[in-house]
């Protein structure tokens, strides 16, 4: 059976939450939208992501890290928010393993977001019903788009290639081979519900500084030992006044 997936290389994602905005845009105008921001601006803003940026700090000082962890729902293999649906709105597709939620079934009762170890699940405030990250399922089985943009709004979005998509049941498939040879891991396996979307391991770089690049050298446009003087300009458009 495919299983469609992610894989996060949380040895490159800088955070700059590209995955975030580009995700938001994509769903709060497709078949899963509209994605509600309530009270934005406000002194208790809340809102609806189906993925999220959490930034933290490892280590003990001086040897400490930065880490950007990007989380959304995981499409487990056995997913516990299924069983608790009471309306079977949460479900899990056959031909692919999305895990999705019919909105005409959905009567908000959370259960599901209850069940999901990972805080995976949004309520959205104002339709009252459960929604979560669909993989752009919209996007990924389109057959107006070209194949090379079948992927999820996420994955396109970023800039460093942190985020990697395909069927994690296909040894030969990009994320399969990442997990294999990068130490790929799923998150918190201990609770048996088997996360399709895996995690790429940071790598430490240990930085090696010569004793010559502590020298401070003095700078190359010096000419005979001088400064060169700056250029004398004269006024621009902004010592005008308008």
């Amino acid at each position: 059976m495919t299983q469609l997936a992610l894989v996060i290389d949380l040895n490159v994602c800088v955070g700059c939450h590209a995955c975030v905005t580009s995700c938001k845009q994509w769903n709060t105008s497709g078949s899963a939208g509209p994605l509600v921001d309530d009270q934005p601006y406000g002194k208790d803003p809340t809102g609806t992501f189906f993925n999220r940026v959490q930034t933290f700090e490892v280590g003990e000082f001086p040897n400490t890290q930065t880490v950007h962890f990007p989380k959304s729902c995981l499409h487990c293999e056995d997913p516990p928010c299924v069983p608790v649906c009471p309306t079977g709105a949460s479900y899990k597709r056959a031909e692919d393993g999305i895990v999705l939620v019919d909105y005409d079934k959905c009567i908000g009762c959370k259960y599901c977001s209850w069940a999901c170890p990972y805080g995976a699940r949004e309520f959205d405030e104002e339709r009252k019903v459960m929604s979560k990250c669909t993989l752009c399922v919209d996007r990924v089985t389109s057959k107006t788009l070209p194949e090379a943009e079948r992927k999820p709004a996420c994955v396109l979005a970023c800039p460093s290639n942190a985020r990697l998509f395909g069927d994690v049941h296909d040894p030969a498939s990009v994320v399969s081979v990442a997990i294999r040879d990068r130490g790929g891991y799923p998150l918190m396996p201990e609770w048996n519900t088997r996360p399709a979307n895996h995690y790429l391991p940071r790598r430490r770089h240990d930085a090696v500084v010569h004793a010559e690049d502590l020298v401070r050298v003095d700078n190359p446009l010096k000419i005979d030992g001088k400064q060169p003087e700056a250029p004398q300009q004269g006024p621009g458009r902004e010592d005008y006044a308008t």
